[in-house]
């Protein structure tokens, strides 16, 4: 499906006086829940994803095109390096809440981002992540110039 159909379907990047970050809402559905009707911590895990890859993709740098080699010349693909998160208040289903991810750092070959997700504003949970792009093979490959210059106008002070 084309993405001209749901220019929103990835969030959105905003700009303020904290600089650039993204956006993505998401609704807790049933599945999202368990026995006691609040969020899964597994569901924060992958909002979060979600939240990474559009941000990726609306730098410029879809996974998609980095796994088929499009976007650097050698099929890669960030994976997961480090991961923590800080769970601070539930959620319930049909709430809207917003992954908010911001760069932290970026490395030669990684990536280290600081993702939250609200609701109405408010911080329910607090994530980083750090990724690094690797080759099919395993092997680190450097961030191209191109990215790092995404990410890099996308640093928080």
């Amino acid at each position: 499906m084309s993405d001209e159909r749901w220019p929103d379907l990835a969030g959105r990047l905003v700009e303020d006086p904290a600089g650039r970050h993204h956006v993505l809402p998401v609704r807790v559905y049933f599945e999202d829940t368990d026995f006691s009707g609040l969020v899964y911590h597994g569901s924060y895990v992958r909002w979060c994803e979600r939240g990474r890859s559009d941000f990726l993709r609306l730098l410029g740098g879809d996974h998609h095109r980095l796994i088929d080699g499009s976007g650097s010349g050698e099929p890669a693909a960030f994976v997961v390096r480090r991961m923590s998160f800080d769970f601070r208040k539930p959620a319930s289903i049909d709430e809207v809440l917003e992954v908010i991810t911001k760069v932290k750092e970026v490395g030669a070959a990684s990536l280290t981002l600081a993702q939250t997700v609200t609701r109405e504003g408010s911080p329910l949970v607090e994530a980083e992540v750090t990724v690094v792009l690797v080759s099919v093979s395993g092997k680190p490959l450097r961030i191209s110039a191109t990215l790092r210059e995404a990410f890099g106008r996308s640093l928080t002070a």
